[in-house]
């Protein structure tokens, strides 16, 4: 056997597929601080004023 027919990667078998990069690896989702959530609810809370404020006068 020699090592020109050795497939490393089992799922490239089709030559086209042997031409592609292999996916990246995942990457680790970032973690979400407080800060972020309190703008988000200093936001709709601020719309939500807003919005039934306008719908009284």
């Amino acid at each position: 056997m020699s090592s020109t027919t050795l497939i490393r990667n089992p799922a490239a078998r089709h030559p086209i597929r042997r031409m592609i990069r292999p996916p990246a690896p995942p990457v680790e989702a970032k973690t979400r601080s407080d800060d972020q959530d309190l703008k988000l609810f200093a936001l709709s809370f601020t719309a939500f004023f807003i919005c039934i404020y306008s719908l009284i006068y």
